[in-house]
């Protein structure tokens, strides 16, 4: 099984990443904040949820699995959004999943597809 951690915005993911610098397997999920029923304000992530969390398990032994939140619907609609100008990120859409280090990446439609979800996880 692996490692979960859930970061709010660009420093503290940039952090955790720092700190993982030494880890092989690391997969981020960017996604929308979440109301205190645990319910996102971008439907797309509340669809794509259920699908990562089914396929997780499927990731490597000693991976770490990243959650990171982008914000809520105003903040991440906002052009100048930390993710989409962040040259290693360059979000466009959310959820993204990716895997680091690696081009291998799921956009907000292919975060649903439980088959693709598993090849990230494959590898």
């Amino acid at each position: 099984m692996s490692e979960e951690v859930k970061v709010n915005g660009l420093s503290e993911l940039l952090a955790k990443l720092d700190s993982l610098k030494e880890q092989n397997d690391v997969y981020i999920l960017f996604t929308g904040s979440k109301d205190s029923s645990g319910n996102s304000w971008c439907s797309d992530c509340n669809d794509a949820d259920p699908v990562i969390k089914k396929c997780l398990p499927n990731a490597p032994e000693g991976s770490v699995f990243i959650c990171c939140i982008v914000g809520d619907r105003s903040v991440w609609k906002d052009p100048e959004n930390e993710f989409r100008k962040h040259p290693q990120f360059k979000l466009t859409g959310i959820p993204t999943l990716i895997k680091w280090k690696t081009a291998n990446r799921l956009g907000p439609d292919d975060c649903k597809k439980q088959d693709l979800v598993e090849m990230i996880f494959e590898d």
